[in-house]
């Protein structure tokens, strides 16, 4: 029997609002939906490894996000700096 998450996740409906929102949103990037609809799907109380198989995605990927939401709510599940290529450095003169 898997053991329960050790971060509980409650919503308000004011957060319910919003990630039901972004989890409906075809004009989002998909990484943002399946955020959403890991937190809405840990919200029902369900196991980590049952939103995994539901979602199609790793255990290890909702840990992280239910994790995140847990420490930071909706901030938490944007993206966070510094990600993706740098900018080419300038030319000097």
């Amino acid at each position: 029997m898997p053991r329960p998450s050790a971060r509980p996740i409650v919503v308000s409906e004011e957060e319910r609002r919003e990630l039901r929102s972004r989890a409906a949103r075809y004009t989002l990037p998909y990484r943002e939906v399946q955020r959403a609809k890991i937190v809405l799907l840990a919200a029902e109380d369900l196991e980590n490894g049952e939103i995994a198989r539901r979602l199609d995605c790793s255990v290890e990927t909702v840990r992280k996000w239910r994790k995140r939401f847990f420490e930071r709510r909706l901030a938490g599940l944007d993206e966070a700096p510094g990600r993706g290529r740098k900018p080419p450095p300038s030319p000097r003169r």
